[in-house]
């Protein structure tokens, strides 16, 4: 087969390029302040890691006595079940060593002698080829400076082996027998060689490289303060500083500024390294040996000439415009740039020592590079000034569109296709084959990205300039290129009265055209307002392409093959970026069309060996194989879309496009303009779990005798619900939790019959083109089933799915925090975004998530409207237009008319604005100068104000979402989260100030600081290391540590090899490790694990991704663990402005958040500032969820926990009363959570009978003391009047103070709200002739302050019984405020529920 012979050379290359992204497993990250114990394996996660303690389950002993209960915090010395660790018995070592696990790494010490004549060693595994050790050279301090250099390598014979860049150790000897070593021998520069040294010292030099994450900041500083505490003479902190948590929750624009780290501040080594105008070197030179020259100025202010030769780097004697190329009389000459410029200047060798030892006290992951980083939404605000820089200037003149690229250019195709023709039978070859798969494919995303900008910057010439503009098409760098314009805004304009239309034009008709989808005939035609038909690649079809090659990419069916794709969206256009099909530029392709249709099924192509193959994977996807009949008559057998292209290229591969309808449409939408609504393959997964499952549950009562088959299909919608549970577990950010015994019952029929129905989940298959224009084959009653089939998964997804989702929201079980995080949400559970409409009407009771698909809703229908706006904008207008959009959405910006009705003008304006007149086929290709763009002012986009784009955006959410936008959104929406979100979807970025939202024009076009592509690609995932997370996920959920943890280590070992460490599921592996962890009592393991976690969502995820929130959470109640609180409150701190931006204040999550805090100054002794948290989550979840929430209980039993520290009986009496009574209406009286609430309040009714006597008998001994003092003052007159005068001055304090109400400082952060209510309080209280001072906040049911009330209780109170009750409730509170989490199993996702997901487990275990 053709391209066949080039198999090993892909496979090379994917080798030397996948060493960018690999790194040595052993760097596991340090645990600042403590030292870490892990396993060597220490997997890495990437996923939402719910953290705390907001849902734990409320519980007492019977006999009334408090005792000890879990603790969602344990302490280091607590029993746990322990983790393996290497120094266990030897025979377990020995066994595991006789048996590696899968994708494990054995790794053996090789000696390693230096460029530079050192000495080091390497931890190598006999895989591991030689790129792979150059890179761990490459990240060593020692050796981070050589570049060029040969690999020998002698074994414990003798015998010396030269290694080749892309041999494997063991192809060339056996290093498990230890007594290698590896010889560095300097080897020859060359052109490229050299100029790569240069690049990579250059790189050295510089910390932008370095991306510090703040927790490892904090982390530092905490270790560096501890220190210093420890030297002899210095005085320990003694008070721990408050968050300003509750006070800036309320200024959420003010803290835009506080999200971006401080960078790195640069190290000055040297003035300048710069290619030297005397380049290139003269033919003579040339002969002699000389391949560069360089200018250097030190920070000394001395100039240099260097010359780089084939052997060295030399100081030449030129000091003028004259070459003068012998050696300068100092003679400084050295192997590498480096070692010289460490000769020149002791400045430099200074510096660079600096500059090395900053790097090495980073986290080995901050040092890494990320692939694909996510766009940053802010920047740095005042912008930093912008200094010359010569080697920056010369880097940005070799960008690889505005010329023609040079040398051989990347054959993408035929390395992606190479790469899937490995063998993979065995773990190490599947490894290698995923490997090499992620790196060519994230390289042609990187490759792909800067193409698309090359080509809507009008950098890259079309190869058909002679046709029209809309359907111009480009190759770069062997990438095919074409662009995917949606009609919707045409629609909404088109809608509005006009005398110069005469048609309307469907949402549906849309203009553009992908590789083998245009037809010739019709180009002619671009220009007519009717769109042709065969025109597949509009803005919505591309995503429906994109998610049909992902799915025949995972079903990886032998010989069938799908080119590379990548969406990229910038400056309002989508363009469709592709691998070149081969041969297809060279000649006609319909002469190798085999399968499918280019016409719309006019002519049907279909040959045998094809349809073998696509019945293959249609087997694996779902898809029935059907009839169909062209517009000849004649009847085809097709197992995938008629609008697919099966074609067989120029290298005899059979190549299947254009799969835009995988799924089968939506019947729910099936009018003209909905044809490319289909189903999501979460949706179609799903229902044929459920459907298999009800078969067999009615074979097997069948079976048994029964006839109640009603039974079986009453339990239908609980079958899928339980499956739809399973289905969307990677996007919850909580545990997966049951919510009833029955739907229990029914996850467990699931899992035992999970082997008996997966025949009949295989054979259930959908018709792709039933409800579409093409002619079906058949009989009546196949095609009427086929069609039922079809109505009955839409069925499911609104009856079943749907409403599940909804519930699922409402109790928490699924609590996204922003419009990524929903969006995910409702893609997980096979929900389209389109019924996002249905969700909002469906949780109107629930503000955060009524205003959250508000804004959802919102952002999308702006983001459509303001594509527009780019796509017919100049390069000079795109930043003031970007900020006359945010001020008419944010700010109330008005035309020059005064206001503007919705009427006629406001009709002609906006026509004016979206350029309704212009024909739609020119809609969004204004890239040319001269053309449409050129017919409209200059300021055409200032035709618009918020009147028009409010009116506009209600109109698109309509017929988008079929959802009518409540007139107050324009008001209520949050405007931090609105700005934030938006400017992700359309790639926009902003400074990081704080914005007045008040004012008409809030921002300005200083403001906009850069413009980003948006992209969406094929990246393969690692489903080998996909299912051990998901094998480790049911034995933690079991209580099995041990092999959760072995399961984790596995995937994150694979994933290491496969992705490198910065990837998402990388992240997700170490979140389940340091939970894992954390349940073993190993804290300074779980910290370290949640570390890398944390910083592979800062770097992969962003700043202020929910789950980088929940990172910090996460983190922080660790550190509160190790009794590191001060570091655990700045952790969480840092959660808490991270969940302000991304879901507001108003989230559950925060409120979840809020009780982790309380429970932390609890645990300080600090109980006015933890009854001010937990009032506010109360305040916060009866706002929310409502005052008979579950999430409402547990807030009720935190307060009581809390007074029952401060030995405020009654009240932990009346606070655990009303949990009793929510947790009795919601759950029962039968409930294993009431009847702990109810021991709870017997032990503190009890406790408060104990006070009450003690106060009894204090009193009674204080009458007895206060007889004795008369009887003394009588005796001694004398001391009565010092006694008065001393009683005098403290009443005048006391009073003072009370009156002032400031006998303490008020805490930073204080709560405005809070102060006013208290105030309300004071006022009610003096009424009744009482005096409550402001500074507890404000209590529940405007009780006295924390203060007052320990006078008022605990005044006769014995201090021995005092300290001993308070220890014990304070040891008993810890525990239980970390139980919050599970007072019910629909605990809130976020910050409250993850590490207690496995307290129920556990109890079980133990009964």
């Amino acid at each position: 087969m053709a391209g066949k012979s080039n198999k090993s050379k892909a496979k090379r290359a994917a080798q030397s390029t996948t060493t960018n992204s690999t790194t040595d497993v052993k760097s596991d990250a340090p645990a600042p302040p403590v030292a870490a114990t892990v396993p060597a394996t220490a997997p890495v996660t990437a996923a939402a890691a719910p953290v705390a303690t907001a849902a734990a389950p409320v519980t007492a002993p019977d006999n009334g006595t408090l005792t000890a209960v879990d603790s969602a915090v344990p302490e280091a010395n607590e029993v746990a079940p322990t983790i393996p660790k290497a120094d266990e018995s030897e025979s377990q070592v020995e066994n595991n060593d006789a048996q590696p696990k899968q994708g494990e790494l054995r790794l053996y010490p090789v000696s390693v002698k230096t460029q530079s004549g050192g000495k080091m060693e390497l931890q190598l595994n006999p895989g591991d080829s030689v790129m792979d050790i150059r890179q761990f050279l490459l990240d060593a301090p020692e050796t981070c400076y050589f570049t060029c250099y040969e690999l020998l390598l002698r074994n414990k014979d003798g015998e010396t082996h030269h290694l080749e860049d892309y041999n494997e150790i063991s192809e060339v000897a056996d290093i498990t027998i230890g007594g290698c070593s590896l010889e560095m021998v300097a080897a020859l520069y060359d052109d490229r060689s050299i100029r790569a040294h240069v690049h990579r010292a250059r790189d050295l030099l510089s910390l932008s490289t370095l991306h510090s994450s703040l927790s490892t900041t904090l982390a530092l500083q905490y270790d560096a303060a501890l220190n210093k505490v420890q030297n002899p003479g210095d005085k320990p902190k003694s008070d721990v500083p408050e968050l300003e948590c509750l006070g800036f929750m309320e200024d959420v624009p003010g803290s835009l500024k506080k999200l971006i780290n401080s960078t790195s501040e640069e190290i000055r080594s040297v003035e300048n390294i710069v290619f030297s105008s005397f380049n290139p070197p003269p033919s003579h030179r040339r002969l002699v040996g000389d391949l560069i020259y360089l200018d250097v100025v030190t920070l000394e202010g001395n100039k240099y000439c260097i010359t780089g030769t084939t052997k060295t780097f030399y100081v030449n004697s030129s000091s003028g415009n004259i070459l003068d190329p012998r050696p300068s009389k100092s003679g400084f000459e050295a192997a590498t740039l480096i070692g010289l410029l460490q000769k020149l200047s002791s400045k430099f060798k200074k510096a660079f020592r600096e500059v090395m030892e900053k790097k090495a006290s980073a986290h080995p992951f901050e040092n890494v590079q990320s692939l694909l980083p996510p766009h940053s939404w802010l920047r740095t605000y005042p912008v930093p000034d912008h200094k010359r820089d010569a080697a920056r200037a010369e880097e940005a003149l070799t960008i690889s569109y505005g010329s023609e690229l040079i040398g051989m250019q990347r054959d993408w195709n035929e390395e992606l296709q190479s790469c899937r023709e490995f063998p993979h039978t065995s773990p190490q070859e599947r490894i290698l084959r995923d490997r090499a798969l992620y790196k060519v494919s994230s390289d042609f995303v990187d490759a792909a990205l800067n193409g698309a900008i090359g080509v809507i910057s009008r950098c890259i010439p079309p190869i058909n300039p002679t046709d029209p503009e809309c359907l111009h098409m480009y190759v770069h760098n062997n990438i095919f290129f074409s662009f995917a314009v949606d009609a919707d805004i045409e629609q909404l304009s088109k809608k509005r009265p006009s005398n110069q239309m005469t048609e309307k034009v469907s949402s549906s008709e849309k203009v553009s055209c992908t590789e083998g989808t245009c037809d010739n005939e019709e180009h002619n035609n671009c220009n007519e307002a009717p769109l042709v038909e065969n025109e597949q690649a509009t803005y919505a079809s591309a995503n429906n392409d994109l998610k049909g090659t992902k799915l025949y990419q995972e079903a990886d069916v032998p010989g069938l093959y799908n080119l590379a794709m990548a969406i990229i969206d910038y400056r309002g256009h989508r363009v469709v970026a592709q691998s070149v099909l081969p041969g297809i530029l060279q000649g006609d392709k319909s002469d190798a069309l085999l399968y499918g249709s280019v016409d719309n099924g006019k002519k049907i192509c279909w040959n045998e060996d094809f349809h073998a193959k696509v019945l293959e994977a249609a087997k694996l996807l779902h898809i029935k194989e059907h009839s169909v009949i062209d517009a000849s008559e004649t009847v085809f057998k097709l197992a995938a879309p008629v609008e697919c292209k099966g074609i067989v290229g120029s290298d005899n591969r059979h190549y299947l496009l254009d799969l835009m309808r995988v799924t089968p449409r939506d019947a729910n939408y099936t009018g003209p303009e909905s044809r490319f609504c289909v189903l999501r393959p979460e949706l179609i997964t799903s229902f044929c779990q459920a459907e298999s499952l009800e078969k067999s549950k009615f074979k097997t009562k069948a079976d048994e005798g029964g006839d109640d088959s009603s039974n079986v299909s009453a339990d239908t919608s609980k079958v899928g619900d339980a499956l739809i549970d399973g289905e969307a577990n990677g996007a919850s950010n909580s545990d997966q939790k049951s919510i009833s015994d029955k739907q229990n019952t029914t996850a467990e029929d699931y899992a035992a019959g999970s082997s008996e129905s997966s025949k009949s989940c295989d054979q259930i298959a959908f018709n792709p083109n039933v409800f579409t224009d093409f002619t079906l084959g058949g009989n009546q009653e196949e095609i009427a089933a086929d069609e039922e089939n079809v109505k009955k998964v839409s069925s499911y997804l609104v009856d079943v799915v749907l409403p599940k989702f909804i519930e699922d929201l409402c109790t928490l079980e699924v609590s996204p925090m922003d419009g990524q995080t929903l969006t995910e949400a409702l893609h997980a559970h096979g929900v389209n975004v389109r019924y996002i409409g249905r969700v909002a009407n469906g949780v109107k009771h629930l503000p955060h998530l009524w205003d959250l698909c508000l804004n959802e809703i919102t952002v999308r229908s702006a983001k459509h409207i303001l594509k527009d706006i780019l796509r017919d904008i100049e390069d000079h207008d795109i930043g003031s237009a970007v900020s006359h959009f945010l001020n008419c959405f944010f700010g109330n910006y008005q035309t020059a008319g005064g206001k503007a009705s919705a009427n006629s003008s406001t009709a002609k304006n906006q026509k004016k604005f979206f350029g309704a007149d212009q024909p739609i086929t020119k809609k969004g290709q204004g890239r040319g100068k001269g053309k449409a763009s050129s017919k409209k002012s200059f300021s055409s986009y200032m035709m618009v104000d918020s009147n028009i784009l409010w009116s506009d955006i209600q109109e698109f959410a309509k017929a988008k979402y079929e959802f009518e936008l409540p007139e107050l959104s324009r008001t209520t929406a949050k405007k931090v989260s609105v700005l934030r979100n938006l400017c992700q979807k359309v790639g926009v970025s902003i400074a990081a100030r704080k914005y007045d939202f008040s004012a008409n024009t809030p921002f300005e076009t200083s403001d906009i600081l850069d413009l980003r592509p948006v992209i969406k690609h094929s990246v393969p995932v690692c489903s080998e290391a996909k299912d051990l997370v998901e094998m480790g996920k049911v034995q933690l959920a079991e209580g099995m540590l041990s092999e959760s943890y072995t399961f984790f280590s596995e995937a994150f070992s694979i994933l290491q090899q496969v992705t490198g460490p910065m990837h998402r599921e990388v992240a997700n592996c170490c979140r389940y490790l340091a939970m894992v962890l954390y349940h073993a009592g190993d804290m300074a393991g779980a910290i370290m694990q949640q570390h890398k976690e944390l910083i592979i969502n800062e770097r992969c995820l962003g700043l202020d991704h929910p789950d980088t929130a929940h990172s910090y959470g996460n983190m922080a109640l660790f550190y509160h663990g190790l009794n590191q609180t001060e570091l655990a409150l700045q952790n969480m701190g840092r959660a808490l402005l991270l969940l302000g931006l991304s879901s507001g204040p108003d989230h559950p999550d925060v409120a979840a958040t809020f009780i982790n805090v309380a429970m932390m100054y609890q645990d300080m002794g600090k109980m006015d500032t933890a009854l001010r948290y937990l009032q506010e989550a109360l305040k916060k979840n009866e706002r929310l969820l409502g005052p008979e929430h579950i999430q409402t209980a547990v807030c009720y039993h935190a307060l009581a926990i809390a007074f029952n520290c401060m030995g405020a009986f009654k009240l932990s009496h009346q606070h655990e009363k009303k949990t009793y009574d929510i947790l009795v209406k919601q759950l029962g009286d039968d409930d294993s959570r009431t009847r702990d609430s109810l021991n709870w309040m017997k032990t503190f009714k009890m406790r408060e009978l104990q006070m009450t006597a003690q106060k009894q008998k204090g009193q009674a001994a204080n009458a007895a003391n206060t007889q004795k003092a008369i009887d003394l003052l009588k005796a001694h007159p004398d001391l009565i009047h010092a006694f008065q005068n001393a009683a005098a001055t403290g009443r005048t304090n006391a009073l003072n103070s009370a009156v002032l109400g400031e006998t303490q400082p008020r805490g930073r952060g204080f709560d405005e709200r809070a102060a006013r209510a208290a105030a309300e309080v004071r006022k009610k209280a003096a009424a009744k002739g009482l005096l409550v001072r402001p500074q507890g906040g404000v209590p529940v049911q405007a009780m006295p302050p924390l203060s007052q009330l320990q006078n008022m209780i605990n005044t006769a109170t014995v201090s021995s019984e005092k300290g001993g009750e308070n220890g014990e409730a304070k040891v008993q509170e810890k525990k239980e405020s970390s139980e919050n989490g599970k007072t019910e199993n629909l605990a809130p996702a976020g910050l409250g529920a993850g590490l207690t997901s496995l307290d129920k487990k556990k109890q079980k275990a133990k009964k």
